[in-house]
């Protein structure tokens, strides 16, 4: 085999990764399973899609070794392949932002109207919550938040937020599934409405997790 051929081919085995991720719906099935693991009738539900169409971007994404599936009963519940998905994801994301006008006006128009305040960065809120000076809020799924949280962190749904007891002294810093999740944006905007003071993480929690932060699980009471 010549140089050339080998590289060609080299080349066209990691092109199979960009071909499994160039679509909407599986990165953002790579997002939800970037939280927990979930199994095909979850992700239908939580993505929008049909079952039938779920189950077939699973399996392009599982052949493209980007997620892996284990059986259990009746059911095959799917996780990401490689931790480094995460930064695979982020690393797109990040020259998505800094190259395509159009990432820009989309976050300009629809979440920086909501919230135009400088996101916490990941080490300052876990100085300030070792500190005791912050309550952090993990607004996703209580399946995601069982799976792994930063610690301390009050699993609370947007619904269940008006039961937040008023801390006008405790900054609170609101954390969901990545930087540009609605969850979030939603909850410090609600937090603000009643005169809290609230921010954003800048990141969410599986980029906490990447950057090897110390997360926490929800044990069994």
């Amino acid at each position: 085999m010549s140089t050339d051929n080998f590289k060609r081919d080299l080349f066209e085995q990691f092109a199979r990764l960009g071909k499994a991720m160039g679509n909407g719906h599986r990165l953002e099935i790579l997002e939800f399973l970037a939280q927990c693991e979930y199994n095909v009738e979850s992700l239908s539900r939580l993505s929008g899609l049909s079952v039938a169409n779920t189950s077939q971007h699973l399996q392009q994404l599982r052949q493209a070794g980007l997620v892996k599936g284990r059986k259990e009963g009746l059911h095959v519940f799917y996780q990401l392949a490689d931790p480094e998905v995460v930064e695979l994801m982020t690393v797109l994301r990040r020259v998505a932002e800094r190259n395509l006008a159009e990432v820009d006006r989309l976050v300009s128009s629809y979440l920086r109207v909501k919230d135009d305040l400088e996101p916490i960065p990941a080490e300052e809120l876990l100085q300030r919550a070792r500190d005791g000076l912050v309550t952090v809020l993990d607004v996703r799924p209580p399946e995601e938040y069982a799976a792994g949280h930063v610690p301390g962190a009050i699993n609370i749904s947007l619904a269940e937020l008006e039961q937040l007891p008023p801390d006008t002294e405790r900054e609170i810093v609101a954390y969901c599934r990545g930087p540009y999740c609605v969850l979030a944006y939603a909850a410090v905007e609600r937090l603000r409405q009643r005169g809290l003071k609230a921010r954003r993480l800048a990141d969410g929690y599986p980029e906490w997790k990447d950057a090897g932060l110390p997360v926490e699980q929800k044990t069994e009471d």
